[in-house]
């Protein structure tokens, strides 16, 4: 790997290992701040006159419940009308059972005020939404009485309030916690936006967007404006050679000394730890610059990672040390479907080393170990789907990927994963945790969550406390022949546990050096090394339907297989038998 270039790099970043909440989705914790119809408006599909409730958390997922059969509308318009009623509270209670798993980070989907499940439609920016929180109508009245330019005026509402008492339960439990950063646009309920809406030229915010007409009856005209990709709910900031604009500016500078430095006491170890920063290549390079000395002033020892889907010489510029610590490593996710995932034009062993290698020598090697390396996320299939469609299209091919990997697709296959899925489900998993970089479980996966490309990556995360209807609906509304029962996978759930505890039992597999040792095309095997020091991890993976026997003249000595609790002692060369689509993870006897 290159030596470090890059200043600023949060040593704890080396060490984490994130998990992706959607708040919506993850846990009901407090049924009394469920929304209502009156907190969707604003949201597509723009329907608060049908009849609407919140749904129930354990229905089927293609099953139109009764009140969404009154309204006439597809499956597809109900999914994005539905509200399950998850919160912070429901993120709080359940901390020990991610503690219990090994998490040491939390990245957050976007939390601030917002009408959608999604919330990258944002209302606002300095407010949790007020049904995250205890007191959804008593927090609605006292943001009525800011001013919401002015930060002197802003208050803590009980759901702020509630998310800093989050914020404390992570770092009291050794975690940390970073939020969904969404700078690039905001929603069409957005207090700047909503100004614009209704005063027109007169709004003092006009320039904050890029106005392209005004309203004018007389020509049957409507309000006309700059938004990202052309979608109506999600109006852009205005940019000028800096970037963001001034106004607007400002704004994202004040709310993001308040999430991380939220006592105002210069003292940040009660906010935040850093940002994921959405749609990040389409702001400006010098406004990242210049927001990433405001957030390294604030605290530097903050995290900062992009959402950049793009070839490597795309990334390279953000991530030269005065923009962003990494990226969400979507190309080590294709790299991971080309070689354990695809059959047809599946990479060799040797290919899969290059693109590896290629990866690694692209950028600082501080960078390389705090890469957010993710098998899927929210706006993906869930990994255990996308095996089961392993072969539809290229993932490489983001754009033409995601449409294709959607249920709306009649060629997509939503059944539940079966037995061989899982096995490579299992062994990717192995290779995500042992490889350089920072993992990211996306929620639910470890309990065997599986669902087609955004929403239906979306479900209600799966309980053991709660009963779950079988899935019995296809999207096209026609029956299973043999319905999907819906339940914590509790083998997938211990693996998790195991390689997890794996990961954080030995520090090589954090920081160490990586060396591959075999690229055996023939046999379909891999075997790399991770070292630290004196203590050197060894993983043999075996991707063929086969056993195979693998000879290794590189460990002598005893040595135990921490993945199979197996010992060895070799005084040659090391011969070890690895099942089919597994991995043995060795150690040094005395490393143990």
């Amino acid at each position: 790997m290159p030596a470090s270039q890059v200043s600023n790099i949060p040593e704890w970043a080396k060490h984490a290992l994130w998990y992706q909440i959607f708040p919506e989705r993850f846990r009901n914790g407090d049924p009394t701040n469920d929304p209502t119809i009156e907190s969707v408006e604003g949201a597509y599909p723009h329907d608060v006159t049908s009849p609407w409730q919140i749904h129930p958390w354990t229905s089927d997922w293609y099953e139109l419940q009764p009140y969404e059969k009154l309204n006439g509308k597809d499956i597809w318009f109900n999914l994005q009308r539905r509200r399950y009623g998850g919160d912070l509270q429901g993120i709080i209670d359940k901390l020990d059972y991610l503690q219990e798993l090994g998490i040491n980070a939390l990245y957050l989907n976007p939390v601030f005020t917002s009408p959608s499940s999604h919330k990258y439609d944002g209302a606002t920016y300095h407010h949790i939404d007020p049904h995250f929180g205890p007191d959804p109508a008593g927090d609605k009245l006292m943001i009525q009485q800011e001013i919401p330019d002015d930060p002197t005026t802003w208050v803590w509402t009980s759901a702020d309030k509630l998310m800093l008492t989050l914020i404390a339960e992570v770092h009291r439990r050794g975690m940390h916690i970073i939020f969904d950063g969404v700078f690039n646009h905001v929603g069409i309920m957005h207090w700047a936006f909503r100004d614009v809406v209704e005063k027109g030229r007169e709004s003092k915010f006009r320039k904050w967007f890029v106005i392209y007409s005004y309203p004018n009856a007389e020509k049957n005209r409507d309000l006309d404006y700059r938004s990202w990709w052309g979608v109506h709910e999600l109006p852009e900031w205005r940019e000028d050679k800096n970037g963001t604009v001034a106004g607007p500016r400002q704004y994202i500078f004040d709310i993001t000394r308040r999430w991380m430095d939220p006592n105002g006491d210069g003292n940040p170890a009660y906010g935040i730890d850093g940002w994921r920063l959405d749609v990040a290549a389409e702001v400006k390079h010098e406004f990242w610059k210049d927001w990433r000395t405001h957030v390294k002033t604030i605290n530097p020892d903050a995290y900062l990672v992009a959402e950049i889907i793009d070839p490597i010489p795309v990334l390279q510029p953000y991530l030269q040390g005065d923009e962003f610590d990494a990226v969400m490593n979507y190309n080590f996710t294709f790299a991971v479907d080309e070689f354990f995932i695809r059959t047809k034009g599946r990479a060799t062993v040797k290919e899969f080393d290059a693109r590896l290698r290629e990866l690694r020598e692209a950028f600082p090697a501080d960078v390389t170990y705090v890469m957010q390396n993710l098998l899927d996320s929210h706006d993906s299939d869930r990994i255990g789907s996308h095996i089961v469609n392993r072969n539809l299209g290229s993932y490489r091919k983001w754009a033409n990927h995601h449409n294709l990997s959607k249920a709306k697709n009649p060629d997509y296959i939503t059944q539940k994963p079966d037995a061989h899925v899982l096995q490579i489900h299992k062994l990717a998993a192995i290779f995500q945790m042992t490889y350089v970089g920072a993992p990211m479980i996306y929620y639910g996966d470890e309990a065997g969550m599986w669902g087609a490309n955004d929403p239906c990556c979306r479900k209600p995360m799966v309980w053991d406390d709660l009963t779950y209807d079988n899935e019995v609906f296809l999207p096209d509304q026609t029956i299973r022949e043999q319905p999907d029962s819906v339940s914590v996978n509790h083998d997938l759930l211990a693996f998790y546990k195991k390689l997890i505890h794996i990961r954080n039992s030995y520090p090589a597999l954090q920081t160490g050096d990586f060396q591959t040792l075999l690229t055996d095309d023939e046999n379909d095997c891999y075997v790399f090394s991770r070292t630290l020091q004196q203590q050197v991890v060894i993983i043999i993976i075996n991707n063929a339907e086969t056993i195979r026997d693998i000879a290794l003249s590189v460990i002598k000595g005893q040595s135990y297989d921490v993945l199979n609790n197996i010992e060895y002692s070799a005084t040659e060369t090391l011969e070890i038998n690895v099942k089919p689509k597994w991995a043995a993870i060795l150690i040094r006897k005395i490393d143990i």
